[in-house]
């Protein structure tokens, strides 16, 4: 007789009720595929009155009890899927203490508290799987630790937050601003009525954390990593970028450099029209890898959504059956500290070009004196752009920087802002041309 492996499922939401569903419709042909049923045995919800359309499971089946879902002797293998920091870390230890393996979506829980529950997972010999913590429908997490196992991740550039990616999109396409498209993405459904973790950029850092701790082996706190999000992009700043041959996007960076230390940093940057990674548009995601044996290589699909996370909640699912169906918690292990001395790199420390918006007062010398300033920082510029036609108090200056070291902008940025011909707060994007 076919195995079946009894699922415990915590949270029953947009993800949870995606997994029960999917689960419904392809269980059959997964079971076909893999030699192992894969049965929902037990469901653990915040609320039973709530009327749910789709997913909804026999009164018996559900409980308010998530430790009841996770210690119950029949459930082989438990789901986390309620988000959150703080319950999430007490389902995910108790199923592993029970030596039971753990599939979870749950970025932030991993980024802030990878390292504790990878430790647990090795110490209970029990797998903790975590495909769908990024990028969705992308499997980037067995890309980077099954499929590109022989390589040096040299270079990994993600777009990893479908609401940014959307309202850039949508700035970009109709010269729109930034507040107007942001309450359409919410009305969409794209976007929180809370929308800080997307735009300001730290919900791409904890998918970049985890990524960066994938692929270089030492964990990576997100406190480290260097965030900013997408609240002050004009759509001023859209259209120069566009006539300078580049859109924006928010970009995810890892670069590791010859001496074993990793950037990892989240901001939006100018990246050339012609580069793949130009064309990612509306809510997907993409995610560009070089590796020192396979070269560059390209993941595209939607990065977030029911049924693209729970695509990837699938696919762990099956990993999970597998193991269990072997008697196995090594086949593939979720997570090897092998750099043990490796340390990230402050964005300081690194060299990049840029572009510089000014607003400033129209009047002779006023571009001398900021070229003066950049120049006694050995900073140079590659190209200026002063539109005609602006009327005011200020008008617009673009200014195209050379690589230069971010500490040297920074101080030159400083002594900029102090000029009395300054009017306003300057605009400093970098430009990432992929080399």
């Amino acid at each position: 007789m076919q195995k079946k492996v009894q699922i415990g499922l915590v949270g029953l939401g947009t993800v949870g009720g995606g997994v029960y569903d999917a689960l419904r419709r392809n269980g059959a042909l997964m079971a076909s595929r893999l030699g192992v049923g894969l049965r929902v045995r037990r469901v653990a919800v915040r609320n039973l009155s709530k009327r749910r359309v789709g997913a909804n499971p026999p009164a018996a089946m559900l409980t308010t009890d998530w430790a009841a879902v996770a210690n119950d002797p029949r459930v082989d293998l438990v789901v986390e899927l309620i988000g959150g920091t703080t319950v999430a870390r007490q389902v995910v230890l108790a199923a592993l203490r029970a030596g039971k393996p753990v599939v979870t979506a749950n970025k932030a829980l991993l980024a802030f508290h990878g390292e504790e529950l990878f430790a647990a997972a090795r110490r209970y010999r029990a797998n903790l799987y975590y495909e769908a913590s990024v990028a969705g429908g992308i499997p980037i997490i067995k890309v980077l630790r099954e499929a590109l196992i022989g390589n040096r991740v040299t270079r990994l550039y993600g777009i990893l937050n479908g609401t940014c990616n959307y309202i850039l999109t949508r700035m970009q396409a109709e010269g729109a601003g930034f507040a107007e498209v942001l309450a359409d993405a919410q009305r969409l459904g794209y976007a929180e009525a809370d929308p800080s973790l997307d735009v300001d950029g730290h919900d791409a850092a904890h998918k970049a954390g985890i990524l960066a701790s994938l692929a270089h082996g030492f964990w990576v706190n997100p406190r480290q990593i260097h965030t900013e999000g997408i609240r002050h992009i004009t759509a001023l700043d859209l259209k120069f970028a566009a006539q300078l041959g580049y859109v924006i996007k928010l970009l995810a960076i890892v670069k590791k450099d010859g001496r074993g230390s990793a950037q990892v940093s989240v901001y939006p940057a100018l990246i050339p029209k012609g580069h793949v990674m130009a064309s990612v548009a509306g809510v997907f995601n993409a995610v560009y890898v070089r590796g020192d044996v396979v070269g560059d290589t390209l993941y595209y699909g939607r990065g977030a959504g029911a049924d693209a996370t729970a695509s990837a909640v699938l696919s762990d699912l099956a990993d999970a059956a597998l193991d269990l169906k072997h008697h196995s918690t090594e086949r593939v292990q979720a997570f090897v500290s092998h750099e043990r001395n490796g340390a990230l790199r402050p964005i300081s420390a690194a060299t990049n070009s840029f572009y510089l918006r000014l607003d400033v007062v129209d009047q002779p010398g006023v571009l001398a004196r900021i070229a003066a300033i950049l120049g006694r920082a050995r900073i140079g510029i590659s190209s200026v752009i002063q539109p005609e036609g602006h009327e005011g108090a200020s008008v617009p200056l673009i200014l195209m920087i050379h690589d230069a070291p971010e500490a040297a902008m920074a101080r030159a940025l400083g002594q900029i802002r102090k000029l009395n011909t300054i009017k306003g707060e300057p605009m400093m994007m970098r430009v990432e041309n992929f080399t």
